[in-house]
C-alpha cells in the first residue's frame, strides 16, 4: 500500500489529485493545506469513501511549520512513497514596475521555497529507503513567460529547474522525479490571482474548453503508475485550444 503526500489539497488540482488516489485503490493519503475546515471534510469525505487519511493543516511558506508538521507524522505514515508538490499561486498581473512586493514574497516562497521546504523534510526518508517518487507541478509559465506573469512565470522556471536538480540528486537511491506542466486549468486559481474577483476570473477561460483538475490528476496518477525502470521526467499538459501561453483558440 503506498503512502502518498500531497500538498495544498484543500482545493483544485490537490483535491483531485487526492480523490485519484483515493479512487485507485488502497492507500495511505497524507493531504496538506491552510484552510482546516476544507481539509478535515475532504478528509472525512475520504475516509467515510474507505481510504486511510491523515491530514495535516501548514502553510508550506513557514519551514518551521513544515518540520513540526512532518515530524508529527506516526512511523507508518512517514514512509512517503509518493509526493506530490501541489501547493502555489498567482497574486496579480501587473507589470513590474507596478506589481507589489508583497505579491512578489507570496509567490516565491510558496512556489519556490515551499516546494523546498516540504521536500527537504520527505526526501531523506526516502533516501532512508532509496524507494519514492516526487511529482513537482510547474506550469507552462516556467517554460515561457507571458505578460503580466513575470515573477510568476520566474517561480515556476525555478519548479522546473528544481525538478532538474533533484532528478540528478536522487539518481542514485534510485527515486524518481517528475516535473508536471499544465497550460490553462479552471480553479481557483484565477479567482486568487484577481484577488477575488469573480468576473475577472472568468475571462482568461472566456470560449475555451480548459482542463480541469481531474485531467491534472489524471496525469499525476498515471506519471506514478507506471513500471519502477520508466520516469516521466517533464510532461507539457495543453487544452487543445491552447498553443502555448499566449496563442488560444477562442470560439
Amino acid at each position: 500500500m503506498n503512502t502518498i503526500l500531497i500538498t495544498g489539497a484543500t482545493s483544485g488540482i490537490g483535491e483531485a489529485i487526492a480523490r485519484r488516489y483515493a479512487h485507485s485503490g488502497p492507500c495511505r493519503l497524507v493531504l496538506t493545506g491552510r484552510r482546516a475546515e476544507r481539509l478535515t471534510a475532504l478528509a472525512e469525505e475520504l475516509t467515510a469513501a474507505g481510504s486511510q487519511v491523515y491530514p495535516l493543516v501548514f502553510d508550506v511558506r513557514a519551514a518551521g511549520a513544515v518540520k513540526a508538521a512532518i515530524e508529527s507524522l506516526p512511523a507508518e505514515w512517514r514512509e512517503i512513497d509518493i509526493l506530490v508538490n501541489n501547493a502555489g499561486l498567482a497574486v496579480g498581473t501587473d507589470p513590474i514596475q507596478e506589481a507589489t512586493t508583497e505579491a512578489w514574497d507570496m509567490m516565491l516562497d510558496t512556489n519556490v521555497k515551499g516546494l523546498l521546504y516540504v521536500s527537504h523534510e520527505i526526501m531523506p526518508l526516502m533516501v532512508a529507503r532509496e524507494k519514492g517518487h516526487i511529482v513537482n507541478i510547474g506550469s507552462i509559465a516556467g517554460k515561457e513567460v507571458y505578460p503580466g506573469g513575470q515573477v510568476y512565470c520566474a517561480s515556476k522556471f525555478a519548479v522546473n529547474a528544481i525538478s532538474q536538480a533533484m532528478r540528478i540528486d536522487m539518481l542514485k537511491y534510485g527515486i524518481k522525479v517528475s516535473h508536471i506542466a499544465p497550460g490553462m486549468v479552471e480553479t481557483e486559481f484565477s479567482l486568487v490571482r484577481f484577488n477575488g474577483d469573480t468576473e475577472k476570473a472568468k475571462l482568461p477561460y472566456k470560449g475555451l474548453d480548459v482542463l480541469s483538475g481531474t485531467d491534472i490528476a489524471e496525469v499525476v496518477w498515471w506519471v506514478t503508475s507506471l513500471p519502477a525502470h520508466l520516469n516521466i521526467n517533464d510532461i507539457t499538459v495543453m487544452p487543445t485550444a491552447q498553443a502555448n501561453t499566449t496563442q488560444v483558440f477562442r470560439k
